[in-house]
């Protein structure tokens, strides 16, 4: 069975210290024990770590050995449209899974009433999904996840590729956008409902690629997934 992986608030010298409800987590609901072996990450390195002592909201960890970290295969940012929060945050879990470097979620014209308010005050409950999300994928760090913007901000996003996820016939299938090697890309999933043509045709002047991703009209956290997956997939396949 694989080690968990905690971020750690601090490395310093040989010693990493974890602090909080994380930390209270780890000694009182896991059992945790001194000379128990972890890893441990401060997003920049990662180690394999012993628990050297306790304190108050406090664990203390003894570096081992440095661990070479596992790298996404594409630089992913996604800008994904505010939908019901309990899909929303399914979407953030997976996407931390998923390798995603940065989330920013977007409103649209058909978010529904009360989500673009209500979306200022989850900030703190969606870093800490991504968090516990990443450790548990196991990644360096968890992704960035930056405050709600509107979908002009969005598309004028800089990457060397855009794609925007169409749900209407007439896109060309994803596979087809996608350049050999993939390195970098934005990835912009809709809403509930879709897009309207006004957020189309914005789309397409700010020079976003529009791909499907087949005859389906799916779900928008199931289009934001599968999207990720082809491109994750696309990215690592050999030369």
């Amino acid at each position: 069975m694989a080690r968990r992986l905690f971020y750690v608030d601090e490395i310093t010298g040989r010693s990493a210290y974890l602090r909080g409800e994380t930390a209270q987590h780890l000694r009182k609901v896991l059992r945790a024990e001194r000379g128990q072996k972890y890893e441990v990450s401060d997003g920049d390195s990662l180690w394999l770590a012993e628990i050297e002592d306790f304190g108050k909201d406090l664990v203390e960890f003894r570096l081992l050995e440095a661990i070479e970290a596992a790298v996404p295969s594409v630089r992913v940012h996604l800008y994904a449209a505010l939908i019901k929060f309990d899909h929303f945050e399914w979407i953030l879990e997976k996407a931390t899974e998923l390798g995603v470097e940065r989330i920013t979620p977007v409103y649209s014209s058909r978010v529904e009433k009360g989500l673009d308010q209500a979306a200022l005050k989850r900030g703190e409950r969606w870093r800490r999904i991504l968090l516990e999300s990443g450790q548990q994928a196991r990644r360096l760090s968890p992704p960035a996840l930056d405050e709600p913007v509107k979908l002009s901000a969005a598309l004028a996003a800089e990457s060397p590729l855009r794609l925007w996820l169409e749900e209407q016939r007439g896109a060309a299938p994803i596979l087809e956008a996608l350049p050999s090697p993939l390195l970098e890309a934005a990835l912009l999933c809709g809403p509930e409902g879709g897009w309207d043509d006004r957020e189309r045709a914005e789309a397409a002047a700010a020079g976003w690629t529009a791909v499907s991703l087949g005859p389906q009209v799916l779900r928008a956290e199931t289009a934001a997934l599968a999207a990720l997956s082809i491109l994750s997939a696309w990215a690592a396949k050999p030369a």
